[in-house]
């Protein structure tokens, strides 16, 4: 089954929450997205029986490496979109980011692949 725009962003969250922190609980992820703590918890319910997540009888979550894969995939795909759009097309940080958020989600692999070589061929010349 193929994860939602929405399940990507938790998985994501998640693993930049446990790379900041060490742990990562559901208030975690609800004050990090400013989501309602139900919501983050039917989502993590859905994560976990697809087998994204883990979570332990404390309420820790961590990535099962299903979960790591896809979630290093999204971020991977988010910096280097949005690096693009601020060292090709000039566009402000904080824009940036933001359509990174939205486009990490739709952008086909061909497309992202396009980006990710002009970035390093920019990096190799030294610019």
């Amino acid at each position: 089954m193929k994860i939602q725009a929405s399940g990507e962003n938790y998985l994501e969250t998640i693993l930049i929450l446990s790379q900041k922190n060490g742990i990562v609980r559901s208030i975690d992820i609800a004050n990090e997205l400013e989501f309602t703590k139900p919501s983050i918890s039917r989502a993590m319910k859905i994560l976990r029986q697809e087998g994204y997540i883990n979570m332990d009888e404390d309420g820790l979550i961590t990535l099962t490496s299903k979960g790591e894969k896809k979630a290093n995939e999204i971020y991977e795909r988010h910096k280097v979109i949005r690096e693009f759009l601020i060292k090709f097309l000039g566009v402000d940080e904080e824009t940036a980011e933001q359509d990174a958020c939205r486009i990490e989600h739709v952008i086909s692999k061909e497309t992202f692949l396009g980006f990710k070589k002009l970035l390093l061929e920019k990096k190799a010349e030294g610019k």
